[in-house]
């Protein structure tokens, strides 16, 4: 007879591989769930009760609301109209529309909270205008790529909606917990942008300026496109300010965002009509059906891990290679979440490493508020690491950039970006503490 924790490891071994093999997720669970009632024996009247009742939580119904406010950003000229503005702004500055297209893609993903949105989004909107100021092509695709999860970190997060409602915890404490480690990384990111731009003799922005034609703020020209920009720019203060203000919950906030979304994005910059918007309801419904089909079986299968004792195995195993201190621990943690973030969505790996993961890091003293930036930040960095990278090829495909030319500008950024933020997050609690408890949310 084998030993439970050999007929696990095999269960998670089906569920990556069907991954790799580019089953759809909630299939891929599906499966691994199947084979789990099938090897264990557990009655069916047991374990799939426990899918419905943990789906029955309205802290879910934030989620497809969001992801109906990215697309109607994405087709209704919102997240142009952001661009536009945050360039008049940030033009003047070396490698400024690199900055902007980072400052970008943090402020959609802030209200959308989905990487593969901004990418597609954002994306469409600049990768034509780096192009044409001289950006290197190859770097262009990657900067964008690798910004694009930096919607996992800035909140409102739909992906920190999730983790919370996984792991009992406060959605605004774990928004909070996630801000700091998202600047961090937004300013590396941008960093590595300006050396990249001091290199390149075309990209001097006194050329640029003339070249593009960017109004300056404070002329009339400027004064024009900032009041074109104000509606665009009031959503994310909408939502921001009405989550942290106390006046709304972050549900009754993405019904907000979309309410005003929406007349903003047919009358106000004229992006869409009817049958665009139809699109965009038909868009969230079937990515919200899946999302829902992936958290059904995901629930019954951390049901498995629970009945099981994974939790405790994984941390006799991960205390044994991490040399049995908090250190070395979260080392292998940290290896673990980023192989997960290469194979699957980074909603797809928040439901599997939370239930697994947060017992191990609780047992080693790491706060589940701590552990909610640390997760953020290996899955986003998981979604543009080689060789499986999800949004590494999705962002070469929209931009129409060989994947070999993206390939050495994007490790130059995981190794000055990502991998400094993670580092930072996970050995200096404080900066993913120090706003929740500064909120009066932990002690």
């Amino acid at each position: 007879m084998m030993s439970s924790l050999a007929l696990l490891m095999i269960g998670v071994a089906i569920l990556i591989v069907v991954l790799v093999l580019g089953v759809p997720v909630p299939y891929s669970f599906g499966i691994t769930v199947i084979y789990m009632v099938f090897v264990f024996g557990y009655p069916e009247s047991t374990i799939i009760p426990v899918g419905f009742n943990k789906m029955g939580s309205m802290t879910l119904l934030a989620m497809p609301m969001f992801i109906l406010v990215g697309s109607i950003m994405e087709k209704g000229r919102i997240g142009k109209a952001l661009i536009d503005f945050v360039e008049m702004i940030f033009g003047r500055i070396r490698g400024g529309l690199g900055i902007v297209s980072v400052i970008s893609c943090a402020v959609f993903g802030a209200i959308c909270g989905s990487s593969a949105a901004t990418l597609s989004c954002i994306g469409g909107i600049v990768y034509p205008k780096l192009r044409e100021q001289g950006y290197d092509e190859g770097f262009a695709t990657s900067l964008v790529l690798n910004a694009a999860p930096l919607g996992l970190l800035i909140p409102p997060s739909s992906t920190m909606i999730l983790y919370a409602w996984l792991s009992g915890q406060s959605v605004l404490a774990c928004f909070l917990a996630t801000i700091i480690p998202g600047i961090i990384l937004a300013t590396l990111l941008c960093a590595v942008t300006f050396f990249h731009a001091k290199k390149n003799p075309k990209l001097d922005p006194k050329v640029l300026m003339a070249a593009n034609e960017i109004p300056a703020p404070f002329t009339k020209k400027g004064a024009a496109r900032a009041r074109y920009a104000i509606p665009a720019l009031l959503m994310p203060i909408l939502v921001l300010g009405g989550i942290y203000g106390g006046i709304m919950t972050p549900t009754e906030s993405s019904a907000v965002a979309v309410l005003y979304a929406i007349p903003v994005a047919i009358w106000v910059y004229k992006g869409m009509r009817g049958k665009e918007l139809k699109e965009c309801f038909l868009k969230a419904v079937k990515t919200s059906g899946a999302l829902c089909g992936m958290l059904f079986t995901v629930m019954i299968l951390s049901r498995f891990f629970v009945l099981e004792n994974l939790p405790t195995l994984l941390i006799d195993v991960m205390s044994r290679f991490g040399g049995g201190t908090r250190e070395g621990v979260l080392i292998m943690v940290n290896i673990f979440m980023v192989i997960i973030g290469m194979l699957m969505d980074d909603g797809s790996g928040i439901t599997l490493c939370t239930p697994i993961l947060l017992p191990l890091c609780v047992q080693y003293g790491v706060s589940p508020i701590h552990f909610a930036a640390i997760l953020g930040i290996n899955l986003g960095m998981g979604c543009v690491t080689p060789p499986t990278a999800p949004l590494l090829y999705m962002g070469c495909g929209i931009a129409g950039t060989p994947v070999n030319k993206a390939l050495k500008p994007t490790f130059i950024m995981i190794l000055c970006a990502w991998l400094p933020t993670l580092i930072l997050t996970t050995y200096i609690p404080d900066l993913s503490l120090f706003l929740p408890r500064l909120a009066g949310l932990l002690k």
